[in-house]
């Protein structure tokens, strides 16, 4: 098997499941939503972020690239991330730790080891891992592996996923798993793949099938003005809601935390394109889907 690619390992964790948890981001996306706040998390692969802010310009890196990558252009150091090979060398000299790499292997033994570190947390507010992403089941093999780790060692263990994964790829953490987190972004086919470059169809079909397995589901959508919070749109999630074996829905507002990281992936990004609910249609918001669901939230959980 494969070692995960992991791009970070965050602890004290309230919003990505039940109680204090410790969670595994895998790196890889198959999706690209227009809002997403961790875009370090998309490309499968190690990838350098650039922190142009940090940079005094020194040109110690210049030289350390074995690809040639690095240039000066008048008074400032660029990267043509098409030559980067994110070996890291560049990052191992720059004084003002302007560099830095996204992603690295770690065995399921290492993980393992460190989401232990935290049992007692655990133990005492009822939390513990989630493993999520980018796109935690595009590395399936490795997420089962982790997820029987842990449930063998009494670990709780949560699944954070958009759905856009081949259905064998869910079936195989059925046994292993005590929480799937499940986004569901929108509806409509064509709005959906504009916002995130997939059509829904796959995430629905498997959204359906994994409801009638019985598994634990707590249903996610995150909410953004102008894409998927108006009332016909709404409306008709709380129909599609209707006929689901969910136990809990959660609206995540938008939020834009992330937008400063797209400058260091070299990545455009507009922050004022997208904005939150207000409370008010939040709570409006929530009525209406109560309507199918007794149980809807507002937050992360």
């Amino acid at each position: 098997m494969n070692q995960p690619v992991i791009f970070n390992l965050q602890k004290f964790c309230v919003h990505d499941g039940p109680g204090i948890r410790t969670t595994v981001f895998f790196k890889g996306c198959p999706l690209r939503c227009a809002w997403c706040h961790n875009p370090e998390s998309q490309i499968f692969l190690p990838e350098l972020l650039y922190n142009a802010e940090k940079c005094t310009g020194c040109g110690q890196c210049l030289s350390e690239c074995p690809a040639t990558a690095i240039t000066r252009r008048e008074n400032a150091i660029a990267t043509d991330r098409s030559r980067c090979q994110a070996c890291g060398q560049c990052v191992n000299v720059c004084l003002r730790s302007a560099r830095e790499i996204a992603g690295y292997t770690a065995s399921v033994a290492e993980l393992v080891a460190e989401i232990e570190k935290d049992r007692v947390f655990y133990e005492q507010s009822g939390g513990g891992a989630t493993l999520s992403g980018g796109e935690v089941l595009c590395q399936s093999q490795a997420a089962e592996a982790l997820a029987i780790a842990c449930k063998t060692r009494g670990i709780h263990v949560a699944i954070d996923t958009c759905g856009h994964v081949p259905y064998e790829n869910l079936a195989r953490l059925l046994d292993c798993t005590d929480l799937f987190l499940y986004d569901l972004k929108h509806l409509d086919p064509t709005l959906h793949k504009e916002y995130t470059g997939q059509d829904n169809r796959l995430i629905l079909d498997n959204l359906r099938r994994l409801s009638t397995t019985g598994a634990a589901i707590f249903l996610r959508i995150p909410l953004i003005e102008g894409f998927n919070a108006g009332d016909e749109h709404i409306s008709a999630l709380a129909e599609f809601c209707r006929n689901l074996n969910v136990r809990q829905i959660g609206l995540l507002p938008y939020h834009n935390t992330g937008s400063s990281k797209y400058q260091s992936v070299g990545r455009p990004y507009d922050p004022g394109q997208f904005a939150a609910p207000s409370p008010e249609r939040l709570d409006q918001i929530k009525t209406i889907l109560q309507q199918s669901h007794p149980n809807v939230t507002i937050g992360g959980n």
